[in-house]
């Protein structure tokens, strides 16, 4: 039997199915959605034994329940494949156990970083998250980052464990997105929150400042989301009917037409990996100022100098991504009341507005 890695912290909890993560929207460069921390490899003598029951007697400090919620939530894996609590482990077999972090410091501590809270109750917390703020400890940023801060904000609150995986963050949005998520505070607000997002109940909407103009005032873009094979940082869109990534939809909106870029609601059906940046770009409209997708250059207008001086002063005036998550609704998961929440425009975001409102005559 071979387990990896070697110096495994084997008292770390594995995510159970409250862990429901809404994909859109981490960053790609983080890796994929699941990481592996454990892998148990079988023996050629060993006999056929259910999967919990064979990590339980190879994976010390941890319960066989917490197991067998792993398996439903399909964080356990045979060959690349994720597998049932009752699956039956074979000779030759490699059992991966992965978990929704990257496997570094799984510890995260409180640092004092200031927060946005829209609201706060016993049961969760809408944050409006400010760009630049990288949401989840990964690669590169292990520390300050928005769960880092809520630690800090809930560190007087002794039922509250930024650490343990049924709490916290139901849903993520890129470090360069603006506006509202929501965090559940205990293991039940996080399965009925998890729950709603699983089932597409939930309101989002978000503005978002594109290249180029629309024939039409409003539009479905329905494509398959999976990493473009030809750049790993990027997403791309694939044929609906294929069996390539997985299916998305998203639904815009004209709101607000200038000379070269547009201002769209977009509103998701589905929430997948950088969703409305590759649909977009995928339609031909890609995000301004949008370096991971090419939004970062004139791709509409002119080319005369004043012009060219206009577009570099609006990609410093906002230099990420026009992409802000506007609106948040979803059922309270105690009381069952309708909470609906919508964050104004940031800064960087209505000067670049007011820019192209005020902006005329570029070929002088």
């Amino acid at each position: 039997m071979a387990l990896y890695p070697d110096d495994i912290d084997k008292t770390a909890e594995l995510p159970s199915l409250t862990s429901y993560q809404d994909p859109d929207e981490e960053e790609v460069d983080e890796g994929p959605s699941l990481y592996e921390h454990y892998r148990v490899e079988a023996d050629k003598s060993q006999k056929l034994l259910r999967v919990d029951k064979f990590l339980i007697a190879h994976l010390s400090g941890i319960s066989r329940n917490r197991i067998q919620k792993a398996a439903d939530a399909g964080f356990i894996m045979c060959d690349e494949t994720p597998i049932k609590r009752s699956y039956k482990v074979k000779p030759g077999d490699v059992i991966r156990v992965m978990l929704d972090r990257p496997y570094h410091e799984l510890k995260i501590d409180a640092e004092d970083i200031p927060l946005d809270i829209v609201y706060e109750d016993s049961d969760l917390i809408v944050v409006n998250k400010q760009a630049g703020l990288v949401v989840h400890p990964g690669h590169g940023n292990w520390r300050g980052t928005l769960l880092n801060a809520l630690a800090w904000h809930m560190k007087d609150d002794k039922r509250f464990d930024i650490n343990n995986p049924e709490i916290g963050l139901v849903h993520r949005i890129d470090k360069d997105t603006s506006g509202l998520l929501v965090v559940a505070k205990t293991p039940s607000a996080k399965t009925h929150l998890g729950l709603q997002f699983f089932n597409k109940t939930t309101r989002r909407e978000y503005n978002a400042l594109v290249w180029g103009s629309f024939k039409e005032p409003e539009g479905t873009i329905v494509g398959n989301i999976a990493r473009n094979p030809h750049d790993r940082m990027q997403m791309g869109v694939f044929p609906p009917e294929s069996e390539i990534g997985k299916h998305a939809v998203t639904h815009y909106k004209v709101l607000e037409s200038f000379a070269y870029v547009t201002l769209v609601k977009c509103v998701l059906e589905t929430g997948r990996t950088h969703q409305i940046r590759a649909h977009m770009k995928h339609i031909g409209h890609p995000l301004f100022n949008d370096a991971r997708y090419g939004g970062d250059q004139l791709l509409r207008g002119v080319q005369f100098p004043k012009y060219k001086q206009f577009i570099q002063n609006c990609f410093d005036t906002c230099p990420r991504q026009a992409l802000h998550a506007k609106t948040l609704g979803f059922t309270h998961p105690r009381t069952g009341e309708q909470m609906d929440f919508t964050s104004e425009l940031p800064a960087d975001m209505s000067t670049l507005l007011d820019k192209w409102r005020k902006a005329t005559n570029f070929e002088n």
